[in-house]
């Protein structure tokens, strides 16, 4: 059993709570992003075993009421293992929520990953005009780079600060400079991105920014928060017609995701608090 306070950040441990989960934050108009936890495999049988599940939970999402997507991350399909194991993966899960219009995201992990993730994203967003996105990493000194070389293909990104301690040679550490990358690269996104854009923040004033972007450009955009973040300014946002996704692990690997979330952040464990004890 999940304890209360971590099962405000996480929606239980099977499919079926998570979608539970799923269509009654539909009610409050926002939308969700399910995420099976598990990351790091090294041996083919988890990774292999978590995938079978990603096809199964799109057909599960596709044959449901449930408005929303999946998100992957790519150590947990194979990517530690070999990259040919990671690519089978990721296309027996693109290929059967394609089949069933369901969207697959592709999650971004560490530095050592992003060439083979954003490769991955290039051919599978040209393979299935634009049914797939992939996160970048705000913090990393390469992304505005990364941004001019995904903005001509279909599909969308997700743009997020960044959650990973990468070395100081790669990536700005200091929040300020972090917060100026993430701003300048939402502008470069709002501007060239035809397909949409994923705001991925819990940062009024990075949301406040997409606002404005969206008004002067008109280009489609969404924004995506963690479960047991902030759900009041998420249930606001979608009453003010702005398009809202909630970011929804489920699983047994609970207790690895529920401390880091509080370690990110020592407001996380505040919020779970309140909500355990109102």
């Amino acid at each position: 059993m999940i304890p209360p306070i971590a099962s405000n950040f996480v929606a239980g441990k099977t499919p079926a709570t998570a979608l539970d989960h799923a269509a009654e934050t539909n009610r409050d108009d926002v939308a969700v992003i399910l995420n099976l936890l598990g990351e790091h495999y090294h041996d083919r049988e988890p990774a292999d075993a978590d995938a079978d599940a990603y096809v199964s939970l799109a057909k599960d999402l596709a044959a449901s009421d449930v408005e929303g997507c999946i998100s992957v991350k790519p150590s947990q399909i194979g990517l530690g293992i070999r990259d040919e194991v990671f690519e089978e993966n990721l296309a027996r899960i693109v290929d059967a929520a394609t089949d069933r219009g369901v969207f697959v995201w592709i999650d971004m992990e560490d530095h050592e990953t992003t060439d083979v993730t954003l490769d991955a994203f290039e051919r599978h967003a040209r393979e299935t005009d634009g049914n797939v996105g992939v996160c970048i990493q705000a913090n990393l000194k390469r992304t505005s780079d990364d941004l001019e070389r995904l903005a001509p293909l279909p599909g969308k990104v997700r743009l997020v600060k960044g959650a990973y301690d990468e070395p100081k040679s790669i990536a700005y550490k200091d929040k300020a400079r972090v917060d100026e990358s993430y701003r300048e690269l939402i502008a470069y996104a709002f501007e060239h991105f035809e397909d949409g854009v994923a705001v991925g923040s819990h940062d009024p004033a990075m949301i406040e920014h997409a606002r404005e972007l969206h008004e002067e450009y008109g280009t489609p955009y969404e924004i995506q928060m963690l479960m047991g973040v902030r759900e009041d300014a998420q249930r606001d946002l979608a009453a003010e017609d702005v398009d809202v996704y909630q970011y929804v692990p489920y699983g047994s690997k609970w207790m690895q995701y529920f401390y880091r979330r509080v370690r990110e952040r020592k407001e996380n464990l505040l919020f779970a608090a309140r909500a355990v004890l109102s």
